[in-house]
C-alpha cells in the first residue's frame, strides 16, 4: 500500500530533506583524492548527527555505516572501506537521514578530483537529465509507469544501459516503501499505481555504459558490481506529490 502524507508530514519530510542536502553540500568539499571511503563516511555521519538527525541506512537490518561509497564499477549498496580515492574515480555518494521520525534521500556521482575523460562528463550529464526528466511526470492522475518509461527513453538513446532489478522506492516512516519504481517498463503491477497528493518517493536513476546486468562483488556482503566492469552511476531525490506537480526536497 502507497502511503499518503498529510501536511505535517511533509513538513517533517521537508525539513529533513533541507538538512540533508546541507549534508551533501558540506561533504562534497571533504572529497578528495588521497582519503578513504571510510574517512568520508565518518564525515558524513558527523555532519548528518550535528544537524539534530540520524543516518537512515544504520536502520537498514545489518549495515552500520551512514553512506553508500560506490566506486566505477559498483553500482549501489559498497559500505565504505580503506579504499583510497584517485583523481578520476568515478563515485557515488549516497546518503539518507531520519528526522522528526521521516526519512529522505539522496545520491549523486561525480569525478574525484579532475575530469579525466569527456565521454565520463557526457555519461553523468545524462543520468542528470534523466532524472530532471522522470520527476516531471510526477503529479496527481499521473501513474508510475510513466516516470519508469521517461528514465528507460533517456538513458537507452544515449546508448546507455539502465541496471535491472534496482529500482526507486517510495519513501516515509520507513526508508523503503511501496512502490517500487523500476528505471524501465516491467509491467508490474506497481507500474500501474495512480499517483496521488500527498505521495513520496525516492526516485532513483541507476546505470551503466556496458550493461543492464549486476553481479554481487567478490568478498563485499553488500556491494553490486556491473557484470562487464563497465562504469555505473545513481542520481537520486526525494520528491512528494503536490496537486499539480512534485516538490523536490532533496
Amino acid at each position: 500500500m502507497i502511503t499518503i502524507k498529510n501536511q505535517q508530514e511533509i513538513e517533517s519530510m521537508r525539513k529533513g530533506g533541507v538538512l540533508l542536502k546541507k549534508v551533501m553540500a558540506e561533504l562534497l568539499p571533504f572529497v578528495k583524492p588521497g582519503i578513504s571511503t571510510k574517512s568520508v563516511d565518518k564525515r558524513a555521519e558527523v555532519l548528518i548527527r550535528g544537524y539534530g538527525a540520524e543516518p537512515s541506512f544504520q536502520k537498514v537490518k545489518g549495515y552500520q555505516w551512514a553512506t553508500c561509497l560506490p566506486i566505477n564499477d559498483q553500482i549501489v549498496h559498497t559500505p565504505p572501506s580503506e579504499r583510497i580515492l584517485k583523481i578520476g574515480d568515478l563515485l557515488t555518494i549516497d546518503i539518507g537521514v531520519y528526522y522528526q521520525s521521516y526519512h529522505t534521500d539522496y545520491a549523486l556521482s561525480y569525478c574525484v578530483g579532475e575530469m579525466s575523460d569527456k565521454k565520463i562528463q557526457i555519461f553523468l550529464d545524462t543520468g542528470k537529465n534523466a532524472l530532471e526528466q522522470a520527476i516531471m511526470y510526477i503529479r496527481p492522475k499521473n501513474i508510475i509507469k510513466q516516470i519508469s518509461q521517461s528514465i528507460e527513453k533517456s538513458i537507452k538513446k544515449s546508448g546507455y544501459h539502465v541496471i535491472k532489478n534496482l529500482t526507486g522506492h517510495g519513501i516515509g516512516k520507513k526508508l523503503h516503501e511501496d512502490p517500487l519504481i523500476a528505471g524501465y517498463v516491467d509491467g508490474s503491477t506497481d507500474q500501474m499505481s495512480v499517483i496521488e497528493k500527498g505521495m513520496a518517493f525516492a526516485i532513483e536513476v541507476i546505470y551503466a555504459m556496458g550493461t543492464s546486468q549486476m553481479k554481487s562483488e567478490v568478498g563485499n556482503k553488500w556491494s553490486l558490481v556491473t557484470a562487464d566492469g563497465s562504469l555505473a552511476a545513481c542520481f537520486e531525490k526525494t520528491v512528494v506529490v503536490e496537486e499539480n506537480n512534485a516538490h523536490i526536497l532533496t
